[in-house]
C-alpha cells in the first residue's frame, strides 16, 4: 500500500492538534507540524540558518548561536520585501524537510498514513505535493470561545487573527475534505474513523 500524503489544515482554534493527536494514536502513521519543521531547519549548520544569517546578519542570533525567533521577528516585521526573502528561504527548506521524511516513510511497512499540518497549507502550495488536503472546519463562535478558553486570547487579538486567515469558503474550495469539528470530539472521530476506514485502525 502506498503511503498516503495527508495535509492538514484550518482556521485558529478550529481543533486540528486535538484530532491529530487521535490520529496519531489509533492510525500507523507519521505527523508533522510545519510550526515545529521551520524550527528544526533553522538550526546552526543547516542551509538555511547559514542563507538567513547572511540575509540579516549576525544580530539576529542569541548567546548560543541559534536564530533567536522574536529578534528575527523584530528584523523583518516592518519590512515588506525582507519578510519574503526569509519566506523564500524557509518556505522551500521546510518542503525538502518533509519530502525526504515522506520518502522514508515510504520505505517503512509500519507507516501507512502521512500527514503535515499547517495553517498555510493552502498559500504555501501544499496542494500540488500532497494526495489530499484536509479541512478541520469549527464554528466562528466555537473558535472564539476556545481561543478566550484555553489560551487566554483577547477578542481583539482573536479578531486580528481570524481576519488574517483564509475564510470558510477559501478553505473548503481548496481542501478536498471537510472534518465538522464544531460539536463533540467523538463526532470528528467517527467522521475521521469512517474517512480512514481502508486504513489500520490500532486500538
Amino acid at each position: 500500500m502506498k503511503v498516503r500524503f495527508i495535509g492538514i489544515t484550518g482556521g485558529v482554534g478550529s481543533g486540528k492538534s486535538e484530532l491529530l493527536r487521535y490520529i496519531a494514536k489509533h492510525y500507523k502513521c507519521e505527523i508533522y507540524l510545519a510550526d515545529e519543521v521551520a524550527h528544526l531547519v533553522k538550526l546552526p549548520g543547516t542551509p538555511c540558518f547559514h542563507s538567513l544569517v547572511e540575509l540579516l546578519g549576525k544580530e539576529i542570533l542569541d548567546k548560543d548561536g541559534q536564530i533567536d525567533k522574536t529578534a528575527m521577528a523584530d528584523r523583518i516585521f516592518s519590512d515588506e520585501k525582507c519578510l519574503e526573502q526569509v519566506n523564500e528561504i524557509v518556505h522551500p527548506a521546510v518542503k525538502e524537510f518533509l519530502l525526504e521524511r515522506y520518502r522514508q516513510a515510504r520505505e517503512n511497512p509500519d507507516i501507512e498514513l502521512f500527514f503535515v499540518e499547517a495553517a498555510l497549507l493552502v498559500e504555501g502550495g501544499y496542494g500540488q505535493i500532497v494526495d489530499e488536503l484536509w479541512y478541520v472546519y469549527a464554528a466562528e463562535d466555537v473558535r472564539r470561545e476556545r481561543l478566550r478558553r484555553a489560551r487566554g486570547y483577547a477578542p481583539e487579538k482573536i479578531e486580528g487573527i481570524m481576519n488574517s486567515q483564509l475564510s470558510e469558503e477559501e478553505f473548503r474550495g481548496a481542501c478536498d475534505f471537510v472534518i465538522d469539528n464544531s460539536g463533540s470530539l467523538e463526532d470528528s472521530y467517527r467522521q475521521i474513523n469512517k474517512k480512514l476506514e481502508a486504513f489500520t485502525w490500532q486500538e
